[in-house]
């Protein structure tokens, strides 16, 4: 069974700073690329960035040379670096991987206070 199970969030406030960790399992998971996804009330689920397996990432505009992107593939886990938080950037952060039919996970939810 795959799942992703992700912790890290939090309450910070502007300018702040929150390390996002998801761990993944059932998946050979150096294999997939990993992405970080993150959605508000009545939106729809945004990819923030994502790793391939070399390591290349790619970021969504609004979040370029604020968040980082990493991957441990000894541990399974996929990390999100967020530096410079802004009040725009409240939201559940999911994580998934690229082309697997699988539940999403419950998600962490980070609120970026004004």
């Amino acid at each position: 069974q795959v799942q992703f199970v992700e912790s890290g969030g939090g309450l910070v406030q502007t300018g702040g700073s929150l390390r996002l960790s998801c761990a993944a399992s059932g998946i050979i998971f150096s294999a997939y690329a990993m992405g970080w996804y993150r959605q508000t009330p009545g939106n729809q689920r945004e990819l923030v960035a994502d790793i391939d397996p070399g390591s290349n990432t790619r970021y969504v505009l609004s979040v370029k040379g604020r968040f980082t992107i990493s991957r441990d593939n000894n541990n399974h886990t996929v990390y999100l670096q967020m530096n410079s938080l802004k009040p725009e950037d409240t939201a559940v952060y999911y994580c998934h991987a690229g082309g697997v039919p699988a539940s999403w996970g419950r998600g962490t939810q980070v609120t970026v206070s004004s």
